[in-house]
C-alpha cells in the first residue's frame, strides 16, 4: 500500500508545471499594464503633448519653407526638401521626447513608487520595458501631428497602411532607444538636476549628427563615421523609405534598432536597484 506524503496535495489537484510559453505570457501581460499604467497618466494632464507639437510644426513651418525656397541642401532624386525633412522632425521629436523620460523614474523614486514597483515579482526586464514602449506610444501621437501638418503643407506621404504601420513600429522603436538611455543616465547620476543637463547636452549632437535634416553624403568624413553609429540615423533612414520612398537598407535599419533597443533595456534594468536604493 502506498501512503501520500504528509501536507501533499492530492494528485489531481497538484499545480501543473509551468511551460515556457506560459512564463512568456504571464511577462508580456506585466509589460502591457506596465505600459497602460504609464500612458493612463496621459488622461491627468493633456498639456505636455499639445505644447511639445509646437516645436515639430515650427521646424516644418519655418526652417523647411525657408530651406525649400533657397534649395541650400540637397535631396536625393529631386525630392523636395519638406518631404525629405519631415521624417526627420518625426524622429527629433521622438527623441525630444524620450530623452527626459528618464526625469518620471527620478521623481517615482522620490514619491516612493520605485521602491514599491521594486518589490512586486515583476521582473525589472518587464518594468524597464513597459516605461520605454509608453514613450514610444507617446511619440505616435507627435507623429500623427507631424503627418498632419505635413499634408496640409502639400508633402506627399505615402497611404500604404502596411507602410504607415511599419513606420509607427519604428517611431516607437526609436523612442523606446531613446527613453532606455534616458533611464540608463538616470541609474548613473540618481539626480533630476544632473539628468537634465546631461540630456540638454546630447540631444543636440544626436540630432545633427544624424540624417534627420541633411543627407550624410554632404556630411565632413569624421561626421559621417558618428552618423553610421547614431541609431537616430537608421531611424529615420527607415522612416524615409518608408514613408516618401527614399532608397534605404529597411531590414539593416530595423535590425540596429532591434538591436539596440534590446542592449538599451538591459542596462537601466541592472541599474534599477542603485537608482531605488538611492
Amino acid at each position: 500500500m502506498t501512503y501520500a506524503v504528509p501536507g501533499a496535495p492530492p494528485a489531481g489537484l497538484a499545480e501543473p508545471p509551468r511551460g515556457v510559453f506560459s512564463d512568456i505570457g504571464r511577462l508580456a501581460n506585466r509589460i502591457v499594464t506596465l505600459c497602460w499604467v504609464e500612458l493612463r497618466k496621459i488622461r491627468h494632464d493633456r498639456t505636455e503633448l499639445y505644447t511639445r507639437a509646437i516645436q515639430p510644426a515650427l521646424w516644418l513651418l519655418i526652417y523647411g519653407e525657408v530651406f525649400t525656397r533657397v534649395h541650400a541642401i540637397p535631396t536625393p532624386a529631386g525630392i523636395p526638401y519638406l518631404a525629405y525633412l519631415a521624417p526627420g522632425i518625426m524622429a527629433q521629436s521622438a527623441l525630444f521626447i524620450a530623452i527626459f523620460y528618464g526625469i518620471q523614474i527620478i521623481w517615482e523614486r522620490d514619491a516612493g513608487v520605485l521602491t514599491k514597483l521594486m518589490v512586486t515579482p515583476t521582473p525589472r526586464s518587464a518594468l524597464i520595458t513597459g516605461k520605454a514602449f509608453a514613450s514610444g506610444v507617446r511619440s505616435l501621437v507627435q507623429g500623427v501631428v507631424i503627418v498632419i501638418i505635413s499634408v496640409l503643407l502639400g508633402v506627399s506621404l505615402t497611404a500604404n497602411p502596411l507602410k504607415l504601420i511599419a513606420a509607427a513600429a519604428i517611431l516607437a522603436l526609436g523612442s523606446a532607444f531613446f527613453s532606455c538611455l534616458s533611464m540608463s543616465i538616470a541609474g548613473l547620476v540618481v539626480a533630476r538636476d544632473r539628468l537634465m543637463g546631461i540630456g540638454q547636452a546630447i540631444t543636440m549632437p544626436l540630432f545633427f549628427s544624424s540624417s534627420a535634416l541633411y543627407p550624410a553624403a554632404i556630411m565632413p568624413g569624421w561626421l559621417q563615421v558618428i552618423s553610421k553609429v547614431n541609431p537616430l540615423t537608421y531611424e529615420v533612414e527607415a522612416l524615409r523609405g518608408l514613408l516618401i520612398g527614399t532608397a534605404t537598407t529597411l531590414w539593416l535599419d530595423a535590425t540596429v534598432l532591434v538591436l539596440s533597443t534590446v542592449a538599451a533595456i538591459t542596462c537601466p534594468s541592472l541599474l534599477l536597484p542603485r537608482l531605488a536604493n538611492r
